[in-house]
């Protein structure tokens, strides 16, 4: 009897202690804290590491989609009407983009590397080939137009040797002329004068198996914050294309990693050299990508407004005070001296004026906006898609007959969509974290349930000991009588 009832108020004392341990350990938080603390210190680009293998050579494949605008009433808008363009596309190419030099440096603090990109067509994935015609602005064309707009001499000259040879506004090229590049008559003739110009001329011309420069990363030994945070661009912390200190400051990372233990609150921050600037993406929602639960990030419209909507953006404006509206970055500055704008696809997120000069913008969240998915817990990415449009800068130049009677406006040309999708390899080493991760945060709740079980056995064995101690004191009146 001595040893049931001491069973009877273990369990009880039991049930306590666990109810308190789970309560406990839920208000703290330690197996969160503890498994955060193992990422942070797991996630370090040095050799061996997962993370390291994935940030060198990326398993998941990307793809570079391009989407052309082509025009369809050239005579029409030399006469000042609205241009009217039509989305050709996509022209699909598969990206490979290897880290290449890799060297650890600082005791493993840094590493520097190169990230040469190689772009392979496929015509199974693309609208057509990449021999397709496309009519758009003449780039080289308004470059020198714009160079020399205010050298009356010269651009009397330049305009004359136009005429003579066919050179206008417009042009037609095929897609793969127009991306990798092709020999410019006007840019030939001018090379005669001025051997440092490039005769050839391509949207991305010498990017194809070829880099962007050196970087320098922190590999995230000493903070897991700093995990593949760019340190440096070609030997400089700093840019100097903008007119602000803070605009012209190298954030985050190359936007192909992130670290690890990511917030709901925190900013992403990138960097782009394509863009030649830093931005920032913020959380928009909860996103499942083949099972594997992830944040959603977008680039906010903040990123591209105007100095009026976002004062901290006056630095981008070149000349200081030259400001465009809202959605438009002029990256003529580092494009040497192209009059080079970038924005959103169709102008999404920008001044409803760029969208209604030309007719065929069609801005769409979905299909237009910039996203990012990673994974909260390791960092790793699950899923994005950078779009950007590139666009140029078009107006009336007196002394160009070329230009016509065509309006000031910001002209389509091109808008790509890189994206990633990550691989079925990765995706079951992430789905062991996320049981893990499961496992570890219900631990505390397991304790409280068997708290709560035992604590309901113990209140089931208190109230049968009872039972018959009171049936035996109704009894005893009974015999004495």
């Amino acid at each position: 009897m001595l040893l049931k009832t001491c069973c009877v108020y273990g369990t009880g004392v039991f049930s306590m202690l666990m109810l308190i341990v789970g309560i406990a350990l839920v208000l703290s938080g330690v197996f969160p804290h503890l498994l955060q603390s193992f990422v942070e210190t797991e996630v370090v680009l040095k050799n061996g590491t997962d993370a390291f293998e994935a940030w060198a050579d990326p398993p998941a494949p990307i793809y570079m989609q391009f989407y052309f605008f082509n025009l369809t009433n050239p005579e029409e808008v030399l006469k000042g009407e609205r241009p009217a363009v039509v989305e050709l596309g996509p022209y699909t190419y598969r990206e490979y983009r290897p880290m290449e030099e890799v060297a650890f440096l600082e005791n493993g603090t840094k590493v520097a590397a190169v990230n040469t990109k190689t772009y392979i067509f496929q015509l199974n994935m693309s609208r057509g080939p990449e021999s397709d015609l496309i009519r758009t602005v003449n780039i080289p064309a308004v470059t020198v137009m714009e160079m020399f707009k205010d050298s009356t001499l010269e651009a009397n000259l330049i305009s004359a040797y136009m005429r003579s040879s066919g050179e206008g506004l417009f042009s037609t090229h095929t897609v793969g002329e127009l991306l990798w590049g092709y020999e410019d008559g006007l840019l030939k003739a001018l090379k005669l004068f001025r051997p440092e110009l490039d005769d050839v001329f391509g949207l991305f011309y010498k990017t194809n198996a070829s880099n962007d420069g050196q970087y320098v990363f922190f590999t995230g030994q000493q903070s897991y914050e700093d995990f593949a945070r760019v340190s440096t661009w070609n030997g400089e912390s700093s840019l100097n294309w903008w007119t602000s200190k803070e605009c012209n400051m190298i954030n985050g990372t190359n936007g192909a990693s992130f670290h690890p233990v990511i917030t709901k609150n925190e900013l992403l921050r990138i960097f782009s050299s394509e863009l030649c600037r830093s931005l920032y993406a913020v959380y928009e929602d909860d996103v499942s990508v083949k099972g594997i639960p992830g944040y959603r990030f977008i680039l906010p419209s903040e990123v591209f407004a105007n100095e009026s909507v976002n004062p901290a953006n006056a630095g981008f404006c070149v000349p200081a005070g030259n400001c465009l509206g809202s959605g438009l970055l002029n990256v003529s500055a580092c494009k040497q001296g192209a009059p080079i704008i970038m924005s959103s696809p169709h102008f999404y997120q920008a001044d409803a004026k760029y969208v209604q000069s030309v007719f065929g913008m069609k801005p769409v969240k979905e299909q237009h906006e910039t996203t990012i998915d990673v994974h909260p817990l390791t960092g790793f990415l699950l899923q994005a898609a950078k779009r950007l449009q590139i666009n140029v800068y078009v107006e009336q130049i007196e002394t160009f007959s070329q230009t016509g009677n065509v309006r000031t406006l910001i002209f389509p040309v091109v808008y790509l969509n890189e994206s990633v999708l990550i691989d079925d390899a990765s995706v079951q080493k992430l789905h062991v974290v996320v049981v893990e991760k499961n496992v570890l945060e219900n631990i505390p709740f397991i304790l409280i349930g068997l708290g709560i079980l035992l604590g309901g056995i113990f209140m089931i064995a208190m109230c049968r000991q009872k039972v018959p101690e009171s049936t035996s004191a109704e009894r005893q009146p009974l015999l004495s009588s």
